[in-house]
């Protein structure tokens, strides 16, 4: 069985599955173009393959608006205002989940307008048709989050008792993407830790914060496009942006997981002591 539920910015939902609002059709589960980028030297025979970029996505819903006997047409008009403030695309962007018996995805999206109720035959006393197109900008489906837990704990602990250096702690495990796309993260340092730093091995690229984190205090990073941000919460739980605490070789807006085995490891400067890194990601999808 298909359903499709779509959760406004206010946390509305509307559900379209069977009655009241039974799920007739469904588009745009695949659907989406690719422009090809491509560059041309002289006396070159075609072109060489650059990238591949993806258009919006468009997704289709059609249902049907279904009264049970002790309802009436002014109950069917009720609902149909009820699907219209729901997805009134003056909210901005919500949230679409697709499931079916063998998967479940999400995606972002906004309605390109207000649903269409179709008169004439398409309507009587108690039954209503009903369209709405929706727009993901971002077209990749996502799966559920993936929380990578445990992430990393701590190498040593104090008390010790042998003689140690301070110095750097080190952690590192493989995460491997099998997703149709390079996915971002939502990386949790958590203190204490002096200058924590992510480092994805396979691509080379690091998150590094020039931050000493004390205990109870965490800093939370998110690489996702629609979630971009980069805050520190205290150990009461009041959060800031601190965008300026990066360091300047930090690769925030390109952070991924590349397609395939990704080398993930974890450092931090001296003051390590009960240190841990938690990730959660989400794998994107072409299509469902």
């Amino acid at each position: 069985m298909e359903t499709a539920t779509f959760t406004n910015s206010r946390g509305e939902s509307v559900k379209f599955a069977d009655a009241p609002f039974y799920l007739q059709e469904i588009t745009g589960l695949g659907d989406v173009s690719a422009q090809i980028q491509s560059q041309k030297s002289p006396f070159q025979d075609g072109s060489t393959y650059l990238d591949a970029i993806l258009d919006e996505r468009e997704i289709g819903i059609k249902f049907l608006i279904v009264a049970d006997n002790s309802q009436s047409y002014g109950d069917v008009s009720k609902m149909r205002t009820q699907v219209a403030r729901i997805l009134n695309p003056k909210l901005g962007p919500g949230i679409l989940r697709y499931e079916n018996d063998a998967v479940v995805r999400i995606i972002t999206c906004v309605a390109d307008g207000v649903p269409e109720y179709p008169d004439g035959s398409d309507r009587v006393e108690k039954i209503q048709s009903a369209s709405v197109s929706l727009v993901a900008h971002n077209p990749f489906w996502k799966s559920l989050a993936i929380e990578e837990e445990p992430a990393f704990k701590p190498l040593f602990q104090f008390p010790f008792s042998q003689p140690f250096q301070m110095g750097i702690q080190r952690d590192e495990r493989i995460i491997d993407n099998n997703g149709d796309a390079p996915a971002p993260l939502q990386i949790e340092f958590f203190g204490p830790a002096l200058n924590p730093m992510i480092l994805n091995r396979t691509t080379n690229q690091i998150i590094k914060v020039n931050q000493e984190l004390l205990e109870g205090e965490r800093m939370i990073i998110d690489t996702d496009p629609d979630d971009f941000g980069v805050y520190f919460v205290d150990e009461k739980g009041n959060a800031r942006n601190v965008m300026h605490w990066l360091d300047l070789d930090s690769s925030l807006s390109t952070f991924r997981l590349t397609l395939g085995e990704n080398e993930i490891a974890y450092t931090a400067d001296s003051n390590v002591q009960g240190a841990i890194l938690n990730l959660s990601w989400k794998k994107l999808y072409n299509a469902v």
